[in-house]
């Protein structure tokens, strides 16, 4: 038996996300395609026999018994009613708060790998149901392909997503989620698409602005417009992009922005010529860009394989 793992807890961008309704208890009903991207934070995970789950790693910020990654470990602990525990490294990659999933994304991979450390022999289905209550985002990783999701997340089909690669740039800013929901002029009434939709409109042809050949996009973030009405600076970012040729979309309620091109050297000649621009654009900007990332999109999750569906 392996004592050690280390895994991998990739990132997602929504491709985009419609707001289709509210029901009465005050839950939004969307509609979003998620896919994995190669950043990823790394975890570790070594196995003890006391019970103890140990984050062994300081997170600023993240008190240890609150991280989703704890708690992940936790509730496998208490439903199967192993004895064994954990002491987790972690490896910080994904920016936080910026819509990449990063918490969601680990605690995912926390419950595929302690599933098989542990050997408490949890199916796909089980762990899904185990990570509703973490937040709405880990079962879709748990899931572990590129998904349609729909209702309030916990309705979701495997959809296929053409190779892509991505620009994901990390403005310098947080944003309250709350506060983008609640805003009344948040668009609510988005009509329904299928899946079948979305995968249509990836067979159109890729469109080219200049020297910049980008696939289209489909659909839309209705989160994105109250972002950047609450936050100016967000609107300066993809207006600096759109001067250069470059359709940029907001993915999750932000800030992160993200940008898809048809391959990876594409993305990093694109990312080098703005790497160059980006101290003049961050001297006159509200919101300055922290970093620029190329990512390549993944076909499905890496830990996939590591479930009986």
């Amino acid at each position: 038996m392996n004592h050690l793992y280390d895994v991998p807890a990739p990132a997602k961008l929504n491709l985009f996300l419609h707001v289709t309704g509210r029901r009465d208890d005050g839950y939004h009903l969307l509609q979003t395609v998620f896919v994995f991207i190669d950043l990823a934070d790394r975890l570790q995970f070594e196995l003890r026999n006391d019970g103890v789950i140990l984050r062994q790693t300081s997170l600023p910020g993240i008190d240890h018994d609150s991280d989703l990654i704890v708690r992940a470990a936790r509730a496998l602990q208490k439903a199967t009613g192993t004895a064994k525990g954990a002491t987790i490294h972690v490896q910080k990659n994904i920016p936080a708060g910026g819509g990449l999933g990063g918490g969601s994304s680990d605690a995912a991979s926390t419950l595929v790998a302690l599933n098989r450390l542990w050997q408490t022999g949890l199916s796909r289905h089980q762990l899904q149901q185990l990570a509703l209550p973490l937040g709405a985002d880990v079962p879709v990783f748990v899931f572990g392909q590129n998904t349609f999701a729909e209702g309030i997340g916990e309705d979701f089909t495997a959809c296929k997503v053409p190779e892509q690669a991505y620009l994901v740039f990390q403005p310098r800013l947080g944003i309250s989620t709350p506060a983008i929901f609640t805003d009344p002029g948040l668009c609510r009434h988005t009509p329904l698409v299928t899946v079948q939709d979305v995968q249509q409109s990836w067979s159109l042809p890729v469109a080219q602005t200049g020297s910049i050949i980008q696939p289209a996009f489909f659909g839309h973030n209705d989160l994105e417009a109250v972002a950047c009405r609450q936050h100016p600076g967000l609107q300066q970012l993809v207006d600096w992009l759109g001067d250069r040729n470059i359709k940029a979309r907001m993915t999750g309620s932000g800030s992160c922005f993200f940008a898809p091109f048809q391959a990876y050297e594409e993305a990093l000649r694109v990312k080098h010529e703005l790497d160059d621009a980006l101290p003049a654009f961050n001297r006159g900007a509200s919101v300055p860009v922290a970093q620029i990332m190329a990512a390549r999109g993944l076909a499905r999750h890496p830990l996939h394989d590591w479930l009986k569906t």
